[in-house]
């Protein structure tokens, strides 16, 4: 009887299906998970942001204008109202789990600001933005 060296095609071919199932099992669930994760750490990050604006107010007064941004968080704003009591809020302010700029307008329709994320898809006004007041 020879030694039998290495694995014929047939024994090959039946572990890549076997892999390919696995694979087509498990990668889903994987991505899905991922983006479950961002859309939490978006949230997380709305909610921070909501506070810090919050501090902002209780010390200036009123929020950062829609001109002043954000970056009010991080940097004395220079343009009309100038802060009073300002202090840094923030050493950075963060982008969304996307790498977007997160959306602040202020004064907003509805709220006294609005603060969002474009959500996955990264395009705004669509139905995946993440809205701070839709947040729990």
């Amino acid at each position: 009887m020879k030694n039998r060296k290495g694995f014929t095609l047939l024994e090959l071919l039946v572990v890549i299906v076997i892999l390919s199932l696995l694979a087509a099992l498990v990668i889903p669930k994987l991505t899905g998970r991922v983006d479950e994760a961002k859309i939490d750490t978006a949230k997380v990050q709305l909610k921070e942001l909501k506070r810090t604006l919050e501090m902002y107010k209780l010390d200036n007064g009123t929020y950062p204008t829609t001109q002043q941004g954000l970056k009010a968080l991080v940097q004395k704003p220079t343009t009309p109202p100038e802060p009073k009591k300002w202090r840094q809020y923030l050493d950075h302010v963060p982008k969304d789990p996307w790498g977007n700029e997160y959306v602040y307008i202020s004064p907003a329709e509805n709220h006294p600001f609005e603060l969002k994320s474009k959500g996955p898809d990264g395009e705004l006004g669509t139905e995946d933005d993440i809205s701070v007041w839709d947040v729990k």
